[in-house]
């Protein structure tokens, strides 16, 4: 089989729209609460919110926080800038309110399942699987939740290895999980510099699925360069990265 023979994906924002059902559900829980949340705008509110999880999720993945303490710290800030303090026992019942929500809104970005199944016609015996930054068990359920664990041969969560992307580790434990070298397998990925060049630099093919257009810095971009990650704006475009020139 000519082309990668184990294609590996984030999850969150890459197959899984978790910013889109993190709007969804933070909108909707504000507009229950009511006064003082609902002073807010909706693109002011989501926008605040999303900083918040960039924030404290990243302060967990760093093991300054646990897993329920970066909920809290979200809740608890969130709170804060609408003059409301919560107490530890608040801040985790006002997120289990909120991810109730949540939960309502996950789904799959439209071109994910068309990807999956143009890889496996493009490449014949090709295996997939998932690595992501996050709680192991957290994240086998969004992966079962929208049906993505039949598709999945493995799912290799950070909280499990004991080490985040973009470190190198994590990438070369995926490809010892399926028994590949580095080289025969890609990883595709939303966020550059923890995705694509990470996985590029242990050695697979970056992806960076660029789906906003964004901007790199220029540190990134000649990182990115150097490693030859490739960039693409939607799934549907990678089975043709990833078998461009080897028929």
């Amino acid at each position: 089989m000519t082309g990668p023979r184990v294609v590996l994906f984030d999850l969150d924002d890459t197959l899984f729209a978790h910013r889109a059902a993190v709007s969804a559900g933070i909108q909707r829980y504000a507009g229950l609460l009511g006064e003082p949340y609902g002073t807010m705008e909706a693109a002011e509110l989501t926008t605040l919110w999303h900083d918040l999880e960039e924030e404290h999720y990243h302060s967990y993945l760093a093991g300054r926080l646990d897993f329920e303490g970066q909920r809290r710290a979200r809740a608890r800030d969130f709170a804060a800038r609408h003059g409301v303090e919560l107490s530890d026992a608040e801040a985790s019942a006002w997120f289990a309110d909120y991810f109730e929500h949540y939960v309502a809104a996950w789904s799959l970005h439209d071109d994910a399942l068309p990807c999956l199944d143009a890889l496996e016609a493009a490449l014949p015996g090709v295996r997939f699987g998932l690595i992501t930054n996050g709680d192991l068990a957290f994240q086998r359920r969004k992966v079962e939740a929208v049906g993505l664990d039949t598709r999945m041969e493995h799912l290799i969560a950070s909280g499990e290895v004991g080490v985040a992307k973009p470190a190198p580790r994590i990438f070369e434990h995926a490809c010892s999980v399926f028994g590949v070298r580095p080289a025969d397998a890609a990883y595709v990925g939303d966020r550059l510099r923890t995705d694509a060049i990470g996985a590029a630099a242990a050695g697979l093919t970056g992806v960076w699925l660029n789906r906003r257009g964004d901007v790199p810095t220029p540190d990134d971009a000649a990182e990115a360069a150097r490693v030859h990650v490739i960039e693409l704006r939607s799934l549907t475009a990678v089975p043709n990265a990833l078998t461009a020139g080897t028929n």
